[in-house]
Protein backbone atom coordinates (compact mmCIF):
# COMPACT_ATOMS: atom_id res chain seq x y z
CA UNK A 1 0.00 0.00 0.00
CA UNK A 2 2.79 2.48 0.82
CA UNK A 3 5.58 3.39 -1.55
CA UNK A 4 7.49 5.21 1.19
CA UNK A 5 6.98 6.91 4.52
CA UNK A 6 8.65 9.93 6.13
CA UNK A 7 9.41 10.16 9.82
CA UNK A 8 10.53 13.32 11.57
CA UNK A 9 13.45 12.87 13.94
CA UNK A 10 15.09 15.08 16.54
CA UNK A 11 18.69 14.43 15.42
CA UNK A 12 19.09 13.39 11.79
CA UNK A 13 22.72 12.23 12.04
CA UNK A 14 22.10 10.15 15.17
CA UNK A 15 18.87 8.69 13.77
CA UNK A 16 20.54 7.83 10.48
CA UNK A 17 23.20 5.83 12.29
CA UNK A 18 20.69 4.20 14.63
CA UNK A 19 18.33 3.08 11.85
CA UNK A 20 21.18 1.86 9.64
CA UNK A 21 22.56 -0.25 12.49
CA UNK A 22 19.17 -1.49 13.72
CA UNK A 23 17.82 -2.35 10.27
CA UNK A 24 21.01 -3.78 8.77
CA UNK A 25 19.94 -7.38 9.58
CA UNK A 26 16.81 -6.75 7.50
CA UNK A 27 18.90 -5.77 4.47
CA UNK A 28 18.17 -2.06 4.82
CA UNK A 29 20.87 0.35 3.63
CA UNK A 30 21.30 4.01 2.86
CA UNK A 31 19.48 4.41 -0.47
CA UNK A 32 19.54 8.18 -1.02
CA UNK A 33 20.37 11.44 0.67
CA UNK A 34 18.61 14.73 0.19
CA UNK A 35 19.52 18.22 1.37
CA UNK A 36 17.83 17.65 4.74
CA UNK A 37 16.85 13.99 4.67
CA UNK A 38 18.04 10.44 4.23
CA UNK A 39 16.22 7.61 2.48
CA UNK A 40 16.70 4.06 3.74
CA UNK A 41 15.65 0.94 1.90
CA UNK A 42 16.59 -2.16 -0.03
CA UNK A 43 18.20 -2.44 -3.46
CA UNK A 44 18.67 1.33 -3.72
CA UNK A 45 14.97 2.20 -3.29
CA UNK A 46 14.27 4.57 -0.39
CA UNK A 47 11.22 3.38 1.54
CA UNK A 48 11.83 5.10 4.90
CA UNK A 49 12.73 8.78 4.83
CA UNK A 50 14.13 10.47 7.92
CA UNK A 51 14.08 14.24 8.18
CA UNK A 52 14.88 16.63 11.03
CA UNK A 53 12.05 18.36 12.81
CA UNK A 54 11.81 20.47 15.94
CA UNK A 55 8.54 18.81 16.93
CA UNK A 56 8.85 15.03 16.65
CA UNK A 57 5.49 13.36 16.06
CA UNK A 58 3.84 11.31 18.78
CA UNK A 59 5.26 7.78 18.87
CA UNK A 60 4.63 5.77 15.73
CA UNK A 61 4.59 2.01 15.29
CA UNK A 62 6.70 0.94 12.32
CA UNK A 63 6.80 -2.77 11.48
CA UNK A 64 9.48 -4.12 9.14
CA UNK A 65 9.27 -7.44 7.32
CA UNK A 66 11.83 -10.10 8.17
CA UNK A 67 12.44 -13.12 5.94
CA UNK A 68 12.86 -15.52 8.85
CA UNK A 69 12.88 -15.75 12.63
CA UNK A 70 16.67 -15.55 12.87
CA UNK A 71 16.47 -12.15 11.16
CA UNK A 72 13.95 -10.96 13.76
CA UNK A 73 16.39 -12.05 16.48
CA UNK A 74 19.26 -10.27 14.70
CA UNK A 75 17.19 -7.07 14.36
CA UNK A 76 16.42 -7.06 18.08
CA UNK A 77 20.05 -7.61 19.00
CA UNK A 78 21.30 -4.94 16.55
CA UNK A 79 18.71 -2.37 17.66
CA UNK A 80 19.52 -2.85 21.34
CA UNK A 81 23.25 -2.58 20.54
CA UNK A 82 22.49 0.65 18.64
CA UNK A 83 20.82 2.15 21.73
CA UNK A 84 17.17 1.11 21.49
CA UNK A 85 15.13 0.14 24.53
CA UNK A 86 13.55 -3.31 24.55
CA UNK A 87 9.78 -3.28 24.08
CA UNK A 88 9.22 -7.01 23.57
CA UNK A 89 11.87 -9.66 22.95
CA UNK A 90 11.78 -11.97 19.94
CA UNK A 91 9.04 -14.54 20.17
CA UNK A 92 5.71 -15.78 18.93
CA UNK A 93 2.66 -13.55 19.24
CA UNK A 94 -0.06 -16.20 18.64
CA UNK A 95 -2.85 -13.74 19.48
CA UNK A 96 -2.16 -12.26 15.98
CA UNK A 97 -1.76 -15.64 14.27
CA UNK A 98 0.12 -18.90 15.01
CA UNK A 99 3.29 -17.96 13.06
CA UNK A 100 3.54 -14.27 14.03
CA UNK A 101 7.13 -14.04 15.26
CA UNK A 102 8.23 -10.53 16.19
CA UNK A 103 10.45 -8.32 18.31
CA UNK A 104 9.86 -4.73 19.40
CA UNK A 105 12.14 -1.88 20.44
CA UNK A 106 11.74 1.80 21.23
CA UNK A 107 13.99 3.96 19.04
CA UNK A 108 15.67 7.26 19.86
CA UNK A 109 12.56 9.40 19.20
CA UNK A 110 10.18 7.09 21.06
CA UNK A 111 8.88 5.22 18.03
CA UNK A 112 7.96 1.55 18.49
CA UNK A 113 9.93 -0.42 15.88
CA UNK A 114 9.06 -4.01 15.09
CA UNK A 115 10.57 -6.73 12.95
CA UNK A 116 8.10 -9.47 12.07
CA UNK A 117 8.19 -12.80 10.26
CA UNK A 118 4.88 -14.45 9.33
CA UNK A 119 6.37 -17.76 8.24
CA UNK A 120 6.65 -20.96 10.28
CA UNK A 121 9.98 -21.89 11.81
CA UNK A 122 12.43 -23.55 9.39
Amino acid sequence: MFDHIGVGVGDLAASREFYLRALRPLGVQLAMTGPNSVGLGKAGKPSLWLYPTAAVSPPLHLAFTADDRATVDAFHHAAIAAGARDNGPPGLRPHYHPNYYAAFVIGPDGHNLEAVCHRPAD
